[in-house]
């Protein structure tokens, strides 16, 4: 089957459809994307402009038809931080389905550290031990633990790296007040996060997951995504640390010039690298790997879990008219003691 999967980030607006049958690997088939940064959209109330939203319609617009187009089976769209914590989020959530007919689904920060948690431990496979995930995005930072799919300890913390650039290091080059306020913040709020995770026990396996960490992974000398998927990279932290001292020193219009590094990341990059570090500093973490997928591939292979399990599911083409969103629920863990941020 076919199924496409909308993705409304901090950073990007994304549609995936991938070809998928019960014990196979979701196979990439079509992809529609934007460059959509939400954040910027929003007013001083903390609201998603006008502009922002129509912004926002059009794409989801876009990929409805392009789904369609494509004879997708199935849809399945979601939005993360950027719309969950607008001050008006509930009203933009209900303006895209009154105008586009699609439902966007919008997920807890606990839900998604531990959808990541899924698409990680299924790339990685049982042997892998106890992991512990760490995912970068624009407007949070998730973490999440566990020896199985379902995570012992997911939790969610507002270090996303396009947030902490905004309000934290914005322009060309940071003072170094600037930065130590930022770090003071960024090492506070972790610390506190992660004292849930006392207990839990020391991870098998360290990863890191989403654009800002192979990103930084890249800058660091792992292997280019030309490489494909299956190339081993890592993320050392005292490369990281080196590094975060060179991108505070380096223009914005600099850090384009970096492999692996696009205009919409270059200016959020400085950010990621102080939460990245600061969290890995704090959790012992020495070494970590790069995982290929995030939240996206997470959701994905639960849903065809759902729909192989689901004997009365009878799935017709995605229209290139207007429709609803065609998901049903997927169940979604969330681990004891998880909590929003």
């Amino acid at each position: 089957m076919r199924l496409g999967v909308l993705d409304i980030g901090s950073n990007t607006v994304h549609l995936l459809l991938v070809d998928a049958h019960p014990g196979a690997r979701p196979a990439p088939f079509a992809s529609h994307k934007r460059p959509l940064s939400l954040v910027a959209y929003l007013d001083g109330e903390g609201r998603i402009s006008e502009e922002g939203q129509q912004e926002l319609i059009d794409f989801v617009r876009e990929a409805r038809d392009f789904a369609g187009l494509h004879r997708a089976e199935d849809m399945l769209a979601f939005c993360t931080s950027a719309i969950r914590e607008a001050a008006n989020g509930s009203e933009v959530l209900a303006r895209v389905q009154q105008e586009t007919g699609v439902v966007l689904e919008e997920l807890t920060g606990p839900q998604e550290a531990a959808m990541t948690l899924v698409a990680v431990r299924r790339w990685y496979g049982w042997g892998a031990g106890t992991i512990l995930d760490l995912d970068i995005g624009g407007g949070s930072f998730e973490m999440a633990i566990g020896h199985d799919e379902q995570p012992d300890v997911a939790t969610s913390v507002p270090l996303g790296a396009g947030r902490l650039t905004r309000d934290w290091l914005p322009g060309e080059l940071p003072s170094a007040k600037s930065m130590r306020e930022a770090h003071d913040y960024i090492r506070a709020t972790l610390e506190t996060a992660i004292a849930e995770f006392d207990g839990a026990g020391r991870p098998d396996l360290t990863v890191g997951t989403s654009k800002t960490f192979r990103s930084l992974a890249r800058i660091t000398g792992a292997a280019p995504s030309a490489a494909g998927p299956y190339v081993r990279r890592e993320l050392r932290r005292r490369d990281l640390y080196l590094w975060t001292h060179r991108l505070a020193a380096m223009p914005v219009a600099d850090r384009v010039n970096l492999p692996g590094v696009s205009a919409i990341r270059a200016p959020q990059l400085l950010a990621g690298a102080m939460v990245a570090h600061t969290a890995m500093e704090l959790f012992k973490v020495e070494v970590l790997q790069i995982c290929p997928w995030a939240l996206r591939e997470g959701l994905i292979l639960k849903r065809f879990d759902h729909l192989l399990f689901d004997s009365d599911n009878h799935l017709r083409p995605v229209g290139t008219g207007p429709v609803r969103n065609a998901l049903r629920p997927v169940p979604l863990p969330q681990a004891a003691g998880s909590a929003a941020r």
